[in-house]
């Protein structure tokens, strides 16, 4: 059984994420918990239905004392509700300091959880044990929680991190293949983002890694190491970290005004960066062809390439006109230059935004 490691180094609150195929049951599943440690295992119906009495099994063996939180499924649920529903629990509970969640399933989870770690008691422990391929490649890292809210998207949040990451492909097996597409996208984002070889490897291995463990694995192990420097280097999001966000200002626009109902983040993403390559090309900073192997290899993953036909280009702009990177009411946008390299760009206009998303329309 092999176990792949990537660190997550930080002034203070350094973890490791283990990434490896049904290493659910190893020594590595549970790195700081000690016998007799108070655990609430956090996660929705769906996914409870499939793992949680294997997670609750291998905890009974480490004489853990467990609670259960089970959430229904839906990033709609990812809300200030939720946030109370746990909070409450955990008094109801009584719950303390020493106390750990441990979040098992997407970001939705992962994000809620992480959250009620950091504002319960003034800050609690937490462990993320990611479900889907979209939270094992990017929510489940870095320490970003927070919920959603009707008018933006995870506007209220905090910075939070975890103590350790399990990722485990064995997962990935009870996804659908809507669900494993979806990751797709933040896996594309951060080729593009910040290194072109792994775009090229993506081109010619994407569509094999749903039935190649040893590529999905890589590609996890490539997404976990790319985020890990860069959170390494902004771990609050002032500025390096931004970069992060392709694709995320239009993409955030687009859940945010369906409701985080009938479009998925993967989507929503994937037509983001779409949008914001042609926004860097009408600006000049994207050659056509860069923009034109963006989109094919968006496509050849599955996900959509064309925004939705009933949104139109002002209701984009209100929402991203609440977006967090902007500043002095600019908007802010993420922009690639190059397939390989993005870069901030404040005070974009309002007209090229709108040419931008009509020039799909």
């Amino acid at each position: 059984m092999k176990i792949e490691h990537v660190d997550v180094p930080l002034d203070n609150n350094s973890y490791t994420i283990n990434i490896g195929d049904d290493i659910i049951d190893s020594k590595y599943l549970f790195p700081l918990l000690k016998k007799g440690d108070r655990v609430v295992l956090v996660t929705n119906n769906v996914v409870s239905d499939m793992w949680k009495n294997t997670i609750v099994h291998y905890l009974l063996q480490y004489r853990i004392i467990i609670d259960e939180f089970i959430l229904p499924d839906g990033e709609k649920y990812k809300n200030l509700h939720s946030v109370e529903s746990l909070l409450s629990f955990l008094l109801k509970k009584k719950h303390d300091r020493n106390s750990i969640l441990i979040s098992l399933g997407g970001g939705v989870i992962g994000d809620l959880t992480g959250f009620v770690a950091s504002v319960y008691q003034r800050g609690i422990r937490f462990l993320q044990i990611p479900t889907t391929l979209l939270a094992q490649v990017d929510a489940s890292v870095g320490g970003k929680t927070g919920v959603n809210h009707v008018l933006g998207k995870n506007m209220i949040g905090s910075f939070w991190q975890p103590i350790g990451v399990i990722i485990d492909t064995i997962f990935l097996s009870t996804l659908s293949t809507r669900q494993l597409v979806s990751g797709f996208a933040e896996v594309i984002k951060y080729a593009i983002s910040f290194d072109y070889e792994f775009f090229v490897w993506l081109e010619k291995n994407l569509v094999k890694l749903s039935v190649d463990s040893k590529k999905m694995l890589y590609c996890i192990k490539k997404c976990c190491q790319l985020k890990s420097k860069i959170v390494n280097l902004d771990e609050r999001e002032k500025k390096s970290r931004m970069l992060l966000n392709f694709g995320h200002t239009y993409g955030h626009a687009i859940e945010t005004h369906f409701r985080y109902s009938t479009w998925s983040h993967g989507d929503a993403i994937a037509v983001g960066m779409i949008i914001a390559s042609k926004t860097a090309e009408i600006i000049g900073l994207l050659k056509s062809t860069d923009t034109k192997r963006i989109l094919k290899l968006i496509y050849m993953a599955g996900l959509p390439i064309m925004p939705p036909k009933n949104m139109y280009a002002q209701e984009y702009l209100k929402y991203m006109e609440r977006d967090k990177k902007n500043i002095s009411g600019g908007i802010t946008l993420i922009l690639p230059t190059s397939i390989g390299k993005v870069e901030i760009f404040n005070n974009i206009k309002k007209d090229v935004i709108v040419s931008s998303i009509q020039s799909f329309l």
